[in-house]
């Protein structure tokens, strides 16, 4: 007599179920019944059966410290650092090509900006209102070196009020020729911020731009835009080349840090599946 195959089915998944088939496999697992899938009888267990989990810090410190206490003798850690997005991923059980790992144990370091360094980058490449760039000089006083057009420095609280009572003076000049033969006309306007030179020019702004990374100075340059009202347009001198620079700042320092505990590469990872 020959069965249908849903009963040979039925009695094969019977069968399993009553003996319950373990695997050996590092994680508990068992084969089940249904359609033979496997499941994992982890979370059953005392204890995981290999560590794993993930790390974000914003701190340098913490961060550093997590991978020295976390590192395995057997296994040198791998650390990739992101220098565009001023980040570092160190993974702990990546392993290598003839013994990868699972590369799910990991911790991610984020570099956040300081306050100074954040209301900084607000300002810059932006135009500002005379009243919200004074007040903004006001609150970051302390972090701010002011110099005029010709280099001499100046306190910031005589800025500030320069800042507050620019006056813009408007010219219009008309010229007319007229001889024998034909006549000419031109004109000619123009429009400055009067006493140009006694204005602040440069801001001068020291601070350390995150966390683990040394202080230095951005400069500012004031453009007067010769509006109605008038408006300030302050430009961060050399940005792309800051940037760079506090990048490799920050390589550097993870290097120092904990270059002897993992190997380090320049770039983003992304497991593959």
């Amino acid at each position: 007599m020959t069965l249908p195959l849903d009963t040979l089915e039925r009695i094969t998944d019977t069968h399993a179920a009553a003996n319950g088939k373990p695997l050996n496999t590092n994680t508990p697992a068992i084969l089940l019944p249904h359609q033979f899938s496997v499941e994992s009888l982890e979370q059953l267990e005392a204890h995981r059966a290999r560590f794993r989990g993930r790390l974000a810090t914003q701190s340098f410190r913490d961060f550093c410290a997590y991978v020295e206490q976390h590192q395995k003798l057997d296994d040198l850690p791998q650390g990739f650092v992101d220098q565009d997005d001023m980040s570092c991923t160190v993974l702990f059980n990546l392993g290598d090509q003839n013994l990868p790992g699972h590369g799910d144990d990991k911790a991610t370091l984020k570099l956040k900006p300081t306050a100074a360094f954040k209301a900084m980058q607000q300002m810059a490449g932006r135009a500002h209102k005379q009243a919200d760039l004074a007040e903004w000089m006001e609150d970051w006083h302390e972090f701010i070196t002011v110099l005029d057009s010709t280099g001499e420095g100046m306190p910031v609280s005589a800025a500030v009020q320069k800042i507050r009572t620019i006056t813009i003076k408007a010219q219009a000049e008309r010229t007319s020729t007229e001889t024998t033969f034909g006549a000419q006309r031109s004109s000619m306007d123009s429009i400055e911020a009067a006493h140009a030179e006694k204005q602040p020019a440069d801001l001068l702004f020291l601070a350390s731009p995150y966390d683990g990374l040394e202080a230095r100075t951005f400069t500012l340059r004031l453009s007067i835009l010769t509006s109605e009202p008038p408006v300030i347009k302050p430009r961060w001198v050399m940005q792309e080349q800051q940037e760079e620079e506090m990048a490799q700042e920050f390589k550097d320092k993870l290097t120092a840090e904990i270059g002897g505990l993992c190997q380090l590469t320049v770039g983003t990872f992304a497991l593959g599946q």
